[in-house]
């Protein structure tokens, strides 16, 4: 694929106000525009506004620069700014007519010598009690219809309601499986005595639900349990009657008669399938129990989670650090097993002694150095109290030591005598070894997973469970449910020369097509770590090597620059360096020479052919110090030379040197639902989370937004850290106060807005705004506070600025999945087995009343398909289901990295990808020592001490450098 030219036009032009012909035929040229006050004929909301003060309409002139709004109908299909000159064939693409919006069309205005008093009501309610969703905007009825089934399976209600107790036990145990251990003695024991005979469903925390009322308002009971080590304990059980759960609300909100959903009816219906179901096993997920039309459903689905393998400790850290233990631990390694480790229970055994302990920390001191005073006050070495009074010789003297206990009085216990307890979940990110083992045990293709549900179910049993049918008179069906559903048809895709693609199953061939606007790399050099001359193919017409040992990466590239620099001083001005080769060792810890080869020394452009391991540091160096974006490569890849490999770079690079690769058709001629007929920006948004045991690390948002309008091809990215698990995004809008300049308003959402007039030449007209990674239990918090936020970011760039926002919440961490009908069934099936891309359901397992729907929008590759489901918060814009659907569907097609429709619509996906790249830029993480101890009060101290990332660089910033 090829796309070199230094004219961007074509369909680009509307984005690049006025830089001439380009090679596809296009022209760029100004528009005339108005300057629009008050409300537009673009559906902007009846709502107004939060107060603002007075002095916010200034800055915003000034932020804006007395930026105009195009105007809101188009003459013809052409974006504006541009004129088609070539013929395009008419797309197939089915038009999508939205709902007419009643407002009043805008006046046009020259300049307002006064504006308008601002909406005195607010935008959002100020609580979730007073938050309604957007109802269902009818059915959608395109695409071809289809049947499929889901792994959703219907739940008839019975007559009898659920009781909930609180349960508290103590001493205290923090071990669901240990309280579930206790709750089923207790019930064994006083079911017929105390219980009135009646079951209870514990959730293993703090509730247990009864199918009527217990006998008492509040009792409590004395369980005697034995431990593996064979001592008794005794723990004191409190039951004490909560609240009454009324089946009657939940009928009526599956009816659709009401629209609360009664979330803690639910609940307890979840509690009572999932304490049949994990009689033997456990269940993984969040819920078992989903609304559905009419009745309620049970969804059942396969699982998988890695567990640490019950053995010594010592063994784990050889093999996890692969690494011979009779050396001392470096502080890097230290602090990785640490990490491993957090929480983790190990125990110790002997023949007449069992005892376990938690893992708390991992001392600095090796054993043949730790000493403790011990009960006589005599100070002695760990090393000698073990062959003293156990007559055991440490092996491995000099590994740290596991500390249990208090600060105040500690426990060591030597690694190579602790076994790790069986059951226990692996919290860290797996390396890429184990994802692939993982992937290898638990990969199922369609059929096979639909046969693994069924046999589940059949042998859970629910209609015949005393608990489940007897006791709640709960009636599972064991069939999966039966769906209609309708496959989208896919978009025409257009390259360079107005070369038209159909995509096929989601997937199109763009061998010897022209990305539709390339990217230019004049000069660059290579850095080669590499023992193997995997850059033979680049040293042809390169100046003469420099060879040089570093110290590490961080150096190399600054060094690498800095020669650069020297060699481009004897350049023509305003050259510098754009793309630099870095060769990494294969083999991790190898070194070996540097060499440094500059070569045929303006955008800046860095190719890493690198181990994955070192990415994170070349990414954060080039992109926070040096100003140069970057294209991670594996040295193996690059030796075989495969040409679709270097295609996919190409693609990346392209992108990240502020090219295009491919426009939707239908945005080039007008037909993109909702973006085509007004400028449009769409938005991304997503927060990543550190893993288990980072307990300081902070988590990162990451925004990302549409900044060229109609073709929604190019996403600008920003990043902010935030307080440790905060899913609801800080940095939307920000508001601080400065000696000289008074109120000054600040954030993600202003600044992209600004950057969105200045690449387009528009001022949003509409906002569609795409948030991944939020449960149905925080999306009103999150609607709240961040819509809050994205009206005051654009109230803050002008008095009653107030496009209309859609905001739609994209989850992927759910058990939905759906199998076609017919396996067999090749018309209905992709090569892996799998439902067809384009897959949408939005009857039956959806939502009774609120606007959500399911869409496979992607073909598969191994295993089932997990469809996206996304749900409407909030719909100013007045969107149909048809056009949401196709929109959402459409852009999936717009990925930059691959010619494939994607899982999840992209700007969700960019902002993913952003957030794991500002992840990288948190120096010193990987070595920091604080987060691994302290526990919860000092994660909540911490909280408030949020260490800013580092800046990226404004020549980074602007193109997608997270591709």
């Amino acid at each position: 694929m090829s796309g070199r030219g230094r004219g961007r036009g074509g369909p680009s032009g509307g984005g690049g106000g006025g830089r001439g012909r380009g090679r596809d035929g296009f022209h760029a040229s100004s528009s005339s525009s108005h300057v629009v006050a008050g409300r537009g004929n673009d559906g902007q909301s009846t709502h107004g506004a939060p107060g603002q003060s007075s002095s916010s309409s200034s800055s915003m002139a000034r932020e804006f620069d007395n930026m105009s709004i195009g105007s809101s109908s188009h003459s013809s299909s052409a974006p504006e700014g541009a004129r088609v000159t070539a013929t395009v064939p008419v797309s197939q693409q089915p038009e999508v007519r939205q709902r007419p919006v009643q407002t009043p069309p805008a006046p046009a205005l020259a300049v307002a010598d006064a504006p308008p008093p601002p909406r005195a009501l607010p935008l959002v309610p100020s609580s979730s009690k007073k938050l309604s969703r957007p109802a269902r905007a009818g059915l959608g009825t395109v695409g071809r219809k289809c049947v499929i089934k889901a792994n959703h399976f219907l739940v008839e209600l019975g007559q009898t309601d659920p009781y909930q107790y609180d349960v508290a036990i103590s001493p205290e145990v923090t071990s669901k499986t240990k309280c579930r251990e206790i709750m089923k003695y207790l019930s064994s024991s006083y079911g017929v005595s105390h219980l009135g005979n009646l079951m209870l469903a514990y959730d293993g925390n703090k509730s247990a639900f009864a199918a009527g009322p217990l006998p008492f308002e509040s009792k409590e009971f004395v369980v005697k349990i034995t431990e593996q080590n064979g001592r008794e304990r005794e723990f004191k059980v409190t039951i004490k009657f909560a609240a009454k759960k009324d089946l009657y609300h939940l009928r009526e909100f599956l009816g659709g008669r009401q629209h609360d959903c009664p979330q803690e009816t639910i609940q307890a219906l979840d509690v009572v399938l999932r304490e049949s179901a994990s009689k033997d096993r456990e269940v993984i997920g969040r819920s078992l129990f989903s609304p559905e039309f009419g009745k309620g459903s049970l969804g059942d689905d396969m699982s998988a989670r890695a567990f640490l393998e019950p053995k010594l400790v010592s063994d784990f850290v050889r093999e996890y650090l692969n690494k011979d233990l009779s050396r001392q631990l470096t502080d890097q390694e230290r602090i990785r097993v640490k990490r491993a480790l957090r929480g983790v229970r190990v125990e110790v055994r002997r023949q007449d002694y069992l005892r376990r302990y938690k893992f708390q920390d991992l001392t600095r001191q090796p054993l043949n150095q730790l000493n403790f005073t011990d009960d006589t006050g005599a100070t002695t070495s760990v090393v000698q109290y073990f062959r003293d009074k156990y007559n055991v010789n440490l092996r491995f003297p000099l590994l740290p030591a596991i500390q249990s206990g208090s600060n105040e009085r500690p426990i060591y216990l030597p690694l190579e005598i602790c076994w790790l307890v069986v059951g226990q979940r692996y919290g860290l990110k797996l390396n890429e070894k184990q994802v692939t083992s993982l992937l290898k045990a638990t990969c199922q293709r369609p059929q096979q997973r639909e046969d693994s549900i069924r046999t589940t179910m059949e042998r859970n049993s629910y209609n015949k469970d005393k608990l489940v049918n007897k006791e709640f008179g709960l009636l599972v069906r064991e069939q999966f449910t039966t769906i209609e559903a309708r496959v989208l048809p896919p978009p025409p895709i257009t390259y360079l020369g107005s070369s038209e693609v159909n995509p096929q199953v989601g997937q199109w061939n763009a061998m010897n097509l022209k990305m539709i606007d390339g990217g230019i790399v004049d000069h660059w050099a290579i850095v080669n770590f590499s023992r193997q001359s995997a850059d033979a193919d680049f040293k042809r017409e390169l100046i003469p090597m420099h060879t040089a040992q570093p110290h590490n990466i961080e150096n190399a590239l600054v060094d690498i620059r800095s020669r650069c620099k020297a060699q481009l001083a004897r350049a023509p001005p305003g050259s510098h360096l754009q793309l630099l080769i870095v060769i990494l060792p294969e083999v991790k810890g190898s070194y070996g020479n540097l060499d440094i080869v500059v070569c045929n020394l303006h955008t800046h452009f860095l190719i890493v052919l690198i181990h994955f391991l070192f990415s994170g540091r070349i990414k954060r160096t080039c992109e926070t110090e040096l100003g140069i974006v970057s294209q991670c490569c594996r040295p193996q890849n690059v030796l075989k030379l495969n040409r679709q490999y270097f295609e996919n770079v190409a693609m990346k690079i392209n992108v990240k040197v502020g090219g295009r690769n491919s426009v939707l058709s239908a945005a080039l001629k007008g037909r993109l639902p909702y973006v085509t007929e007004r400028p449009t920006i769409i938005f991304g948004a997503d927060v990543t989370h550190p893993s288990k045991g980072e307990d300081s690390t902070p988590s990162i948002a990451a925004v990302v937004a549409s900044m060229d309008w109609p073709q929604v091809s190019k996403y600008k990215a920003l990043v902010s850290a935030q307080p440790h698990r905060q899913e609801i995004i800080q940095d939307l809008h920000t508001v601080s106060t400065d000696s000289k300049r008074g109120v000054v308003h600040g954030g993600m959402i202003r600044e992209l807005l600004i950057s969105f007039k200045k690449a387009t030449g528009h001022k949003p007209h509409r906002i569609i705004f795409y948030r991944d990674g939020v449960s149905e239990g925080q999306f009103n918090d999150v609607l709240l506070n961040e819509m809050d936020k994205i009206r005051k970011a654009c109230v803050s760039l002008e008095e009653n600025y107030m496009p209309p926002v859609t905001f739609i919440v994209v989850q992927k961490r759910h058990h939905t999945r759906f199998f076609p009908a017919n396996h067999g069934d090749r018309a209905s099936t992709d090569r892996s087995g799998n439902i067809l891309p384009g897959t949408v359901v939005d009857t039956k397992i959806c939502h009774p009343t609120e606007f959500d729907f399911y869409l496979c929008s992607h073909s598969g590759i191994q295993g089932t398909s997990r469809p996206a489901h996304y749900h409407v918060l909030y719909d100013e814009n007045k969107f149909t289901a048809d056009g949401l659907q196709m929109l959402t569907n459409s852009l999936c097609y717009t990925y930059a990295r691959c010619t494939r429709s994607v899982s999840i619509v992209p700007p969700a996906y960019y902002a993913h990808l952003a957030a794991f790249r500002a992840r990288s830029y948190m120096e010193g993480g990987e070595l920091s020592d604080s987060d691994s101890r302290g526990g919860q009060r000092a994660t909540r101290d911490r909280v408030a001490d949020v260490r800013p990332l580092p800046p990226i660089l404004e020549s980074v910033k602007s193109v997608m450098f997270y591709c």
